[in-house]
């Protein structure tokens, strides 16, 4: 299936949990001079323009980022989030979002590189065109988790894999789980972040339990919550689950969580940091 598509939610506090956890990642492997690699296995189109009627339609970006962006104290943790969405849009307000191509593109230096794939027929030529002629930014249009596999353990030997599927099939949450298994034989040292929502809260837990078999250590998670759990449809929580995540990053998260939750949802909102399989 390849009816996804993320612009009618870009931009939802789904996202700006995903992208400050993506951001403080790429920014503990900036630490050291050795070059880096960032790999998307969904990578979307890069931008999303706001004043879309798809994004108008949904609205979920004004329960999100605009929240965010209208707090006058930010942690200072999450500025270079902050400053990757105020470069996309040239410092005048807040009409573009960045995907998470662009959030990573924001945060590379000369020597590190990144890797795209997009599988959708639409999404793949738009996300082609964010990135002409950048040679940086190598773009596939594969099946992530194939491409994935064939590409590690890659030359630099230090990176971040993102892992976010639109979990359009509950099959992909094994997905998740098998392309771990794999990739983690390939490359051990990798930091490998994927991204869940909270629908059905089973398939978490199902996911969770997956990769807790796996024999992985240091497996963290990351989730915010706007409303408590329910059976009906939609998104209640979104979050991370981090494998070798740099030592700061549950530190950093522990202090933001608290700040999007009173910012997104006050009063129905929750969050946590636990460690799935500590080291």
């Amino acid at each position: 299936m390849l009816s996804y598509r993320h612009s009618f939610h870009a931009g939802n506090h789904a996202d700006v949990v995903k992208h400050i956890v993506q951001s403080l990642i790429l920014n503990s492997l900036k630490n050291k001079d050795k070059p880096f690699v960032y790999h998307d296995t969904h990578s979307g189109v890069g931008r999303y323009d706001l004043t879309h009627e798809w994004s108008e339609k949904t609205g979920e970006y004004k329960q999100g980022i605009a929240r965010v962006w209208a707090q006058s104290e930010r942690p200072a943790a999450i500025q270079s989030y902050l400053d990757a969405i105020t470069s996309l849009n040239n410092g005048e307000g807040l009409r573009y979002y960045p995907g998470s191509p662009r959030v990573a593109r924001a945060h590379l230096r000369p020597q590190d590189r990144m890797l795209l794939t997009e599988l959708h027929p639409s999404d793949y030529p738009l996300l082609q065109q964010e990135f002409h002629r950048d040679r940086q930014v190598s773009i596939f249009k594969e099946d992530g988790f194939q491409r994935l596999k064939a590409s590690l353990p890659p030359q630099e030997r230090r990176g971040l894999v993102l892992i976010d599927p639109p979990y359009e099939l509950a099959k992909e949450y094994r997905d998740v789980v098998q392309a771990i298994a794999q990739s983690y034989k390939r490359w051990a040292t990798g930091i490998y972040a994927i991204w869940y929502p909270v629908v059905n809260r089973c398939d978490i837990e199902d996911m969770i339990e997956g990769l807790e078999g796996l024999g992985i250590r240091k497996i963290l998670q990351i989730e915010l919550g706007v409303s408590p759990d329910t059976n009906e449809r939609g998104m209640t929580a979104s979050g991370m689950i981090v494998i070798n995540p740099p030592w700061t990053l549950e530190r950093d998260m522990n202090d933001i969580l608290p700040f999007l939750k009173e910012a997104i949802a006050p009063v129905t909102g929750h969050w946590k940091v636990d460690w799935i399989v500590p080291e």
